[in-house]
């Protein structure tokens, strides 16, 4: 950050001694003062994106955590300690808010930022900390195990004298986790083991965290073997997937980088270290001829299920994998990503795409790494030459390595269990392909679930298509056949994709035999036309009659597609005698009104966008207004009681008041005339109607707004 107080002069910044606020004198100019306001922040800004081009995300943490810890003084950096571990890291956004780390709990610690010390009796860390060489450099960050080593190991010549190094010295904590007996190894063979070990810890110039690139390979100091670097956004920075855990300490000859582990040297691929693993002898037969990018140079993380993981499949599960090429590719491309995370990466459930296309969530649980939440790595960090592996307990299965079947989850359970007691998967074939219309667990009400067995059945073969539909393959008026033969509708809105009357909901999958698709409700595919639901009902005779009057009866037969508000007797029954004796009397004026409750195009009460006005244009010619909020649709206002009755030549929507198409105006000529023309542009089959002479008269229908 720049002192803007160094840009400006000094009379500019001078504080009114009262308020202590910055005032300007009266003799400056307002333009002269913005003029230098403007140069003195776009010096500012120009010299800030310098620093930020060339930062790294690590940087970027150290200095975030700095900011955290302005209050304790200068050069104060803010630490999160995970609780019950000796584990410290630099404070992000996301963890210092959470105030957790791998689930667990983090106290905030403040430490002198890397390059600073404290002194005594003063505030923060005010005081830059002394440069030495490398050697001296180890021991004023106190990793004293490594300098003791490198003493001992006469490597200590070396890194005091002239030349340029990256040292990645482990903490003393790194080298007790070493097993005894390696430790043990590498000092009683102090002239090669122990001087190789700690070469392989170094680089032959200097590199700072900027320079650390993710995915970058470092030669080492030890016959040029390779350090695999990850620099992750969130500021962790990797060796060999150790975690720098203080970095940028600068030397007179080089910078020293503190890590939390030994590393070894690298030199096998994944494939190499499955081929040889008694624990992958499974894994390396299944995937034998498959994954030969594994040997290959690039940038993996391998999730490698165990022996002991393939063994909990069921027999049948695991001949299908064998069985299919297909299948088995993706079930393994599902265990793969083209990135490498290692464990130290990671500090919080991330989601990451793996070679198969579907996204995995990496997280943590304390120590525990976890995949989808579930803690099944039995061994982490492998390190490769191409990238790193995870040992784990359990087959991660995809969609597309399931059976339709399969792709069912807890919120489908009870349509899983119907079909399956109702013996509708047992008829399935497994050599065949399915789309299921899967109803989620809320729609079966005790009212449904009280349907008479044999009936429910053929409600539920109305869910179940004769082959492979996924979402990206369906449009507006494709049929659907269903296993029972039947055909349902599909209806494509801006924001819903439906059939029939039910709607699809967030969490569509494809298996390697099918397709899910989540269904809002229970289908109710169509029966009848209008004409014959209508009637059947027995609350639309007026209604019916009028259409029958006005020629307008084939709309409700004939094929096709509509949308019909259709008012019952009970909308007629604000209708004085006489208006209805003139609107019979008045043919144009009758069709007018009755086109007006019709629309071209199905629309359901799920297809609807909420919370906004749907414009429908009606067979008249108008608009109508329909706006579906707070689970009530309403037209002109006016509410639907009943909606969603799904006829073959469209959808019929009950309402309680006559729809009026704003002012209509009939004149009414006393001269017949030959032939009336129906409005619109959906005639009867026969064309024109007879008119009958009548005398001149006014009817105003007024909308209801």
């Amino acid at each position: 950050m720049y002192d803007l107080s160094s840009t400006l002069p000094v009379w500019f910044l001078q504080p009114d001694p009262i308020s202590q606020c910055f005032c300007v004198p009266g003799g400056a100019s307002w333009d002269i003062i913005m003029k230098i306001l403007f140069a003195a922040l776009f010096s500012v800004f120009v010299l800030s994106n310098f620093d930020m081009a060339d930062s790294s995300s690590y940087d970027k943490i150290v200095y975030h955590s700095k900011v955290r810890a302005r209050k304790e003084g200068p050069n104060v950096c803010a630490l999160q300690q995970a609780m019950g571990t000796k584990k410290k890291y630099f404070s992000t956004c996301r963890n210092w808010y959470q105030g957790a780390i791998c689930g667990k709990k983090a106290t905030v610690l403040y430490e002198c930022c890397p390059g600073y010390m404290k002194l005594d009796g003063m505030k923060g860390c005010p005081a830059v900390a002394p440069i030495d060489n490398v050697y001296g450099t180890l021991g004023l960050v106190k990793a004293i195990s490594t300098q003791e080593y490198s003493h001992i190991s006469k490597l200590r010549e070396e890194i005091e004298g002239s030349g340029s190094y990256t040292f990645f010295a482990p903490s003393n904590d790194a080298w007790d986790l070493l097993e005894e007996e390696v430790r043990s190894a590498l000092v009683s063979n102090v002239n090669i083991e122990l001087y190789n070990a700690l070469h392989y810890h170094m680089a032959n110039k200097r590199l700072l965290t900027k320079d650390l690139k993710n995915g970058l390979v470092v030669d080492s100091m030890y016959n040029d073997l390779g350090l695999y670097i990850n620099h992750y956004s969130n500021g962790i920075v990797t060796v060999n997937c150790a975690r720098i855990i203080h970095g940028n300490q600068v030397a007179t000859n080089g910078v020293v980088h503190i890590i939390d582990r030994v590393i070894t040297a690298v030199g096998n691929t994944i494939q190499d270290v499955i081929e040889v693993d008694d624990d992958l002898t499974t894994l390396m037969a299944l995937a034998s001829g498959l994954l030969d990018k594994l040997g290959q140079p690039g940038q993996y993380t391998l999730f490698a299920p165990t022996n002991d993981a393939f063994a909990k499949l069921d027999s049948d599960v695991l001949q299908r994998l064998m069985g299919d090429k297909g299948v088995l590719q993706a079930l393994l491309n599902f265990h793969m990503l083209n990135s490498v995370q290692c464990s130290e990466g990671i500090m919080s459930g991330q989601t990451f795409e793996t070679l198969e296309g579907h996204n995995i969530e990496i997280g943590c649980d304390g120590d525990s790494l976890t995949v989808n939440g579930i803690k099944m790595v039995l061994k982490k960090d492998i390190v490769t030459a191409n990238g790193v592996i995870h040992l784990i307990d359990e087959v991660l299965m995809p969609d597309s390595a399931k059976q339709v079947m399969e792709l069912l989850t807890p919120s489908q359970s009870t349509f899983s269990d119907m079909v399956s007691e109702l013996g509708l998967s047992a008829a399935m074939a497994a050599e065949a392909e399915y789309t299921l219309l899967a109803p989620l667990n809320s729609v079966f009400t005790d009212e449904v679930m009280a349907i008479d067995q044999n009936f429910l059945k053929v409600i539920l073969e109305n869910h179940i298509l004769k082959e492979k539909i996924t979402l990206g393959q369906l449009y507006n008026g494709q049929r659907l056949e269903t296993i029972a033969g039947k055909f349902l509708r599909v209806f494509i809105y801006r924001t819903a994709v439906c059939i029939e009357n039910s709607c699809l909901v967030r969490g569509s999958k494809e298996g390697s035999n099918g397709a899910l698709h989540l269904m809002k409700t229970l289908m109710k595919p169509a029966e009848a036309t209008m004409f014959q639901i209508l009637t059947d009902n027995g609350g639309f005779k007026i209604f019916l009659s009028l259409m029958e009057m006005a020629g307008l009866t084939d709309l409700l037969k004939q094929e096709g597609e509509y949308t019909l508000f259709a008012p019952s007797d009970e909308a007629f029954a604000g209708v004085s005698d006489s208006d209805m004796a003139l609107l019979r009397g008045n043919m144009n004026a009758l069709r007018t009104i009755l086109l007006y409750h019709f629309s071209n195009g199905v629309f359901i009460g799920g297809g609807l966008e909420t919370g906004v006005t749907n414009l429908l244009k009606s067979l008249q010619g108008n608009n109508l207004r329909v706006l579906h909020a707070n689970n009530t649709i309403r037209v002109n206002t006016i509410e639907v009681p009943e909606n969603d009755i799904m006829a073959t030549n469209g959808v019929i929507h009950f309402v309680k008041t006559l729809l009026y198409p704003g002012e209509v105006t009939a004149k009414i000529k006393k001269t017949p005339t030959p032939k009336c023309r129906v409005l619109g542009h959906h005639e009867p089959k026969h064309g024109f109607m007879p008119c009958k002479p009548y005398h001149m008269v006014y009817i105003v229908f007024m909308l209801i707004k």
